[in-house]
């Protein structure tokens, strides 16, 4: 199998049952060029010895998930947010990552004030943009949908992604396009709009959106075509926005992970091709 998509990344948790050298042979022999690194399976096998892996099969990184989760209230919850950021920034930095990807943070426990959370988000950036500058790696904001802003993240809508990311220079803080997360927005054309005219639109995502969403809904993300998402409108939005970097596939699916990895990177891409294009 070869020839995939030139664009298509393929992110690690899509193929979660395969290791750091199994998704690396696999994209190499399906003809995939770019992945999607997450942090803990990259720091079981060694950071360094993945970015060796990575680079000699001549594959690039366009992202490493995840930084973020800094609305702790507490001194010392937020000092612990800013190291573990800091080590993300290192990580990505020396697997050679176009993005660390920022899941912002949920309110913490008894808390209700959503827009406290979003200042002290502003906080934490103010030390960590230009740590990461000094690497040599750019921040991605990524909106959750609004599900995820009690526990997950208080940020919701590309619009507030872009008002805490317009805080900082672009070439040091962007923001994430995720079609799971921002498909049922009628703001996002315009937002994606002006994410691009400022040139901050730092990565993209795909997933479907299927129903009845599980429990939790954070493994419901569907195959690329499962689901109600345009998905090509979506890719066409982000591509009139003036984004022409990679994009990465990324589901979080039981039924994906216990499938065979190959025969869902061959779906994955056939997906890509009928779906996104």
């Amino acid at each position: 199998m070869s020839g995939a998509p030139a664009r298509l990344s393929l992110n690690q948790e899509t193929v979660r049952q395969w290791s750091v050298p199994e998704l690396v042979a696999g994209c190499a022999a399906a003809g995939v060029t770019t992945v999607g690194l997450w942090r803990d399976p990259v720091r079981e096998f060694g950071v360094r010895r993945t970015a060796e892996l990575v680079a000699g099969a001549g594959l690039r990184v366009s992202s490493l998930c995840r930084g973020g989760f800094f609305t702790a209230a507490d001194p010392a919850g937020r000092a612990a947010a800013l190291a573990d950021n800091r080590r993300a920034v290192e990580e990505a930095a020396e697997l050679g990552a176009d993005v660390l990807v920022l899941v912002s943070g949920g309110l913490p426990e008894g808390d209700r004030d959503l827009d406290g959370a979003r200042r002290r988000i502003v906080d934490v950036l103010g030390e960590l943009a230009p740590w990461a500058a000094a690497h040599g790696v750019r921040l991605g904001i990524e909106p959750l949908h609004p599900m995820f802003a009690a526990d997950r993240c208080v940020v919701s809508t590309l619009g507030q992604a872009l008002e805490i990311a317009e805080r900082f220079p672009a070439e040091q803080v962007g923001v994430v396009a995720d079609a799971y997360h921002l498909w049922w927005d009628e703001r996002l054309p315009a937002e994606l709009r002006r994410a691009g005219a400022a040139g901050r639109i730092v990565a993209v995502q795909l997933a479907d959106w299927v129903t009845p969403l599980p429990e939790g809904a954070l493994l419901g993300r569907g195959q690329l075509g499962d689901g109600c998402i345009d998905l090509r409108a979506f890719r066409e939005l982000v591509d009139t926005a003036g984004y022409r970097g990679p994009v990465e596939v990324e589901i979080f699916h039981p039924g994906l992970w216990a499938r065979d990895g190959a025969d869902v990177l061959r779906e994955v891409i056939d997906r890509y091709r009928t779906h996104v294009g």
